[in-house]
């Protein structure tokens, strides 16, 4: 196990060496996109199977052949978004992205997604990784005719839009990526989460999925055994590793032991129930879920709840 730090030329030089010193039969990570995308040569030159951790839509399209991925699609997350804005009979959107891979991603989906769903960009902003105060860029949209705010961002930035727009009086109803979709957030952003809505894995309100959900046990079981480990509540962020972990396993117990196994044994994979949705893997399709992984949630009284549609 290596740290990359967030740093994608870590990154490169770790899974060189996982491969060249260590001699692995396959790899889980890395946990950002950029780190993900930096690393996808080194993997596919060595066919090394690599299960990432990160959101990307670009990491598995198009298909690479050792690149598999748990985390899920921020082409998921854009269109649960929209479908939720159209219901809402909202379609004039201000954007507000960060500039690093995770956000470049969510900003290509949501610019591309835009038409299909009847969405009219009026604002497409950004910020940086290490900005601040963000204050200049909601004016702006505050000035716009934008309905609805949409952040694309992991911590602490997002916090940090939600307080600067508490402190402006913006009276747009805020959205955030599944980038932020733990109690980190909240705790980040204090008062200012309260209304935030965004769509996330199910695993933040599992106690509160209907019987019949086919993750329901999983997910519950899950937060349980991450409670009593870490004594902290388990997320989708830890969720990503448990099912590469176990989509893994799987395709090891089922017989696989080379690499080159190992990657058919993943693509083979079928309706397996894990933490950030129901996972089924093809040649055509690394990524392997739908948009049912996601619900739109809303964070009250500083907890999550699913949103009313």
């Amino acid at each position: 196990m290596y740290d990359t730090a967030g740093d994608a030329t870590k990154a490169v030089q770790m899974a060189t060496k996982l491969i060249r010193d260590d001699q692995v039969v396959a790899i889980i990570g890395p946990s950002t996109t950029g780190e993900t995308m930096a690393v996808i040569p080194v993997v596919e030159k060595a066919r090394i199977p690599l299960i990432s951790c990160a959101a990307g839509s670009k990491i598995t399209d198009p298909v690479k052949r050792y690149v598999f991925k748990t985390a899920q699609n921020d082409a998921l997350a854009v269109e649960r978004i929209y479908d939720y804005l159209k219901r809402q009979r909202q379609n004039r959107v201000a954007l507000l992205t960060v500039s690093d891979g995770f956000g470049a991603s969510g900003r290509e989906q949501l610019k591309a997604l835009a038409p299909r769903f009847g969405m009219q960009i009026v604002v497409d902003d950004t910020y940086g990784p290490k900005d601040t105060d963000m204050t200049s860029q909601l004016t702006k949209i505050r000035a716009s005719q934008a309905q609805v705010l949409i952040v694309w961002g992991t911590n602490p930035g997002p916090a940090v839009i939600a307080k600067n727009a508490k402190q402006l009086g913006l009276k747009l109803p805020l959205y955030m990526s599944h980038g932020v979709s733990s109690k980190k957030f909240i705790a980040l952003a204090g008062d200012a989460a309260e209304g935030v809505k965004l769509p996330s894995g199910k695993v933040i309100v599992a106690d509160v999925l209907p019987k019949k959900d086919p993750q329901r046990a999983s997910l519950l079981a899950f937060v349980k055994d991450y409670q009593n480990h870490y004594k902290q509540e388990g997320d989708h962020f830890g969720g990503h590793a448990w099912d590469a972990v176990m989509l893994l396993k799987g395709a090891i117990e089922r017989g696989a032991s080379t690499p080159e196994a190992i990657r058919d044994g993943l693509e083979n994979t079928r309706d397996f129930h894990g933490i950030g949705g129901t996972f089924t893997y093809s040649a055509n399709d690394h990524a392997g879920l739908s948009k049912d992984a996601f619900v739109m949630v809303e964070i009250k009284n500083m907890d999550w709840n699913l949103a009313k549609q």
